[in-house]
């Protein structure tokens, strides 16, 4: 694949400073490292930077419980990050922290723009106070009873239970997580920004020119969201709070959420200063570099609503894609502590091979934001089988002859015969390109190890280990054995960005530079080769099963880990609903899925992607919804259609009106969803069994 020179700037989302990187963490590092990687093989300028993000309540309090200082804790953290990601091989140009000069600098800027602007407005709002601990509460800091379906243990700004959202006040007897203490009302002036009147320029940076920054099931959830209405963006905290004090507003602090994205800007500009770069090439609002953000669905709200309007009105550039993927589970469940599962990046590095991890990962990972599971059964088998039992097995096979019969040489020239196969290999190399470029892979992956499988395959037919064992076929034994290096050298290229360790151990083996893309072209012949040393091992049982052991901790139910990657409780007060815990068959059976013929169908004022349908449900009886299905269908194509709609579901008042229910509908969403046509036999009120 040939391409101009590109200046590229990658980041992915800010570790939090209160806690341990995991194995759910690692799968964005992991697959941002990838990218990068790849990125620099084909000989971009490609910058990868980070940083811990250090503000907020979480910090203060953990900080205070361990009786040290907010500075002194988020130092000993930040070493321990990047201990872990050095030890999967996560390479950044820079880490950094979100408690610098340089953020200091960035975030008070942005935030005076803003004011500047008329976007920064000042309300006296009524929030929860801990009288014991004498500071206001997060909504995260607060439990008790959902006001809606009267769920115990419920936190402040969601019940998990129901998913409903609400405001920490109307919280059933309400405590304080930090103190245990009953939560008093208090008045306090916040700064607000006022996301609201910002909505034209989301919606246009959203469509940027027919090419979207945003994959589509993210546009998807957005539309959810402008159709909810956006609400204006509390960004002050009241001391006490670990942060950066608004200007001229003496104990109001910069909430975490605003000067945590900046610190992709502060770790560059961190960068620049050091090596004489221009950060307004990058940042300036007129740039041509490219800027991608990976991120998690969890903080989706944050990047794609907040971020690039407060860096568009600050007079900044907007990313150019914002790349988000799903979650992780283990043997397909949440990561549970109690199960052993739920597993830290410096735990699984005592016990197993972390370019095992990238590989496993690599293998799962689609340009989609879906969740992948981690299965301990499947990682085994397919390490031991792809990465060993066939990629390493190219080399064990054929590179003792060279060494032993052949001084280590290389043939000085290969038969047209065998050079067929390597051009096949060379000639996949635009397509798996292309997949790595889109984030695609594990489509990468399955074609290089199908790949893998053709050079296996010849040294299969050829048999080296039995025609050099004839005198008169010593010739083409080197031959084979000649082409089969080769193989595993277009190989090891391609998986250079997946495997970094591994390849550069192939190289040195090899004989080689250090491999980069342009290299595809390159045939080895009368070159010397290194004697062969083992380069991987199988992953044994017994290593998973120590791993898993090691992290089993006795814990309450209520302490099992959430598959979320949320970067810090404080993120949860403008995200949608967590998920609720899984389901078993009885609480399946409850719901009663009814056929309902549309006799109705209508547009709703105000909405963008809602209909409102009038359903048939059987009898006498009919019933109002709305349905978030107007990309899909016009009014006029639905009636008389048949659907399926979940008929106990309560009521719900939405601001257009009741709806009465919730319409099912098959498809990957945006113009493909797919209902009942009539002759397919379904008759209304049939009970969906």
């Amino acid at each position: 694949m040939t391409q101009s020179k590109r200046k590229i700037l990658v980041t992915s989302a800010l570790p939090y400073a209160n806690g341990s990187i995991h194995l759910g963490h690692l799968v964005e590092y992991i697959q941002t490292d990838i990218w990068v990687r790849f990125q620099k093989m084909q000989g971009h300028e490609c910058y990868y930077v980070c940083a811990d993000d250090t503000h907020g309540t979480p910090v203060m309090l953990r900080a205070e419980q361990e009786g040290i200082s907010p500075e002194a804790l988020i130092e000993r953290v930040q070493a321990e990050h990047q201990q872990d990601f050095a030890g999967f091989n996560v390479n950044f140009d820079n880490y950094y922290t979100t408690h610098s000069d340089e953020n200091r600098e960035l975030a008070v800027g942005i935030y005076s723009r803003l004011k500047d602007k008329g976007l920064i407005e000042t309300r006296t709002i009524e929030q929860f106070y801990d009288p014991a601990k004498e500071m206001f509460l997060p909504d995260r800091f607060i439990k008790g009873e959902c006001p809606r379906c009267h769920a115990q243990d419920q936190y402040g700004d969601a019940c998990e239970v129901c998913g409903a959202t609400y405001s920490a006040t109307e919280l059933i007897n309400p405590v304080s997580v930090v103190s245990g203490s009953i939560p008093v009302t208090k008045e306090s002036e916040h700064y607000f920004f006022k996301l609201g009147e910002c909505e034209s320029f989301i919606k246009g940076w959203i469509k940027g020119n027919g090419k979207s920054p945003l994959q589509d099931e993210a546009t998807n959830k957005l539309d959810e969201w402008f159709e909810a209405g956006l609400r204006d963006w509390d960004i002050s905290r009241d001391a006490p709070y670990f942060g950066f004090e608004i200007p001229d507003a003496p104990g109001k602090y910069l909430y975490v959420w605003l000067d945590a994205p900046v610190g992709y800007m502060a770790s560059f500009k961190n960068l620049c200063d050091k090596n004489k770069f221009d950060f307004d090439e990058y940042w300036g609002k007129d740039s041509k570099t490219e800027l991608y953000h990976f991120i998690g669905k969890d903080i989706l709200y944050f990047h794609a609503l907040f971020w690039p309007t407060t860096l568009h009105f600050a007079d900044y550039r907007t990313p150019t894609k914002i790349f988000v993927h799903g979650f992780l589970t283990v043997n397909g469940q949440k990561m549970s502590k109690s199960r052993g599962t739920f597993i830290t990046a410096s735990s699984y590095l005592k016990y197993l091979n972390p370019e095992y991890l990238r590989y496993y990962y690599a293998a799962k990972l689609n340009d989609r934001i879906e969740d992948i599971d981690l299965s301990f059964d499947d990682f085994i088998a397919r390490v031991n089988s792809n990465i060993v039992g066939k990629f390493i097995n190219i080399a064990s096979r054929t590179a003792g002859f060279i060494n032993k019969r052949f001084n280590g040489k290389l043939v000085s020239e290969l038969l047209e015969q065998d050079v067929g196969l390597i051009k096949h290999l060379r000639n996949e190399a635009d397509a798996i390109a292309q997949c790595y470029e889109n984030r695609q892979f594990s489509e990468a992956m399955r074609s290089i190890m199908d790949l893998t499988d053709k050079a296996n395959e010849y040294i299969n037919d050829h048999k080296p280990w039995e025609i050099i064992k004839d005198e008169a076929k010593q010739e083409r034994a080197h031959q084979v054995c000649t082409t089969s290096i080769n193989c595993f050298y277009l190989l090891a290229l391609y998986l250079k960005p997946v495997l970094p360790a591994l390849v550069s151990n192939i190289e040195t083996f090899l004989n080689i530079e250090p491999l980069t893309w342009s290299d595809v072209d390159t045939v080895h012949t009368d070159h010397s080769i290194n004697p062969y040393k083992h380069l991987a091992k199988r992953i044994e049982q017994l290593q998973v099963d120590a791993m898993i052991e090691d992290n089993k901790t006795t814990l309450g139910a209520s302490e099992e880990a959430s598959h979320s990657q949320t970067r810090h409780a404080e993120a949860q007060q403008h995200e949608h609903p967590p998920i609720a815990d899984t389901i078993n068959i009885d609480d399946f059976a409850k719901v009663d899925l009814r056929v309902a013929r549309i006799i109705k169908a209508e547009h709703v004022e105000g909405a963008d992607k809602l209909l409102q349908l009038t359903l048939d449900i059987g009898g006498t009886e009919t019933r109002n919804v709305f349905a978030g299905i107007k990309s899909a269908y016009s009014p006029e194509d639905l009636e008389g259609k048949m659907t399926v709609m979940v008929a106990n579901l309560a009521p719900r008042k939405m601001r257009f009106g009741v709806s009465e229910g919730m319409v099912l509908a098959a498809g990957p969403g945006g113009k493909e969803l797919w209902i009942l046509e009539p002759h397919e036999g379904a008759q209304p009120g049939m009970k969906i069994k």
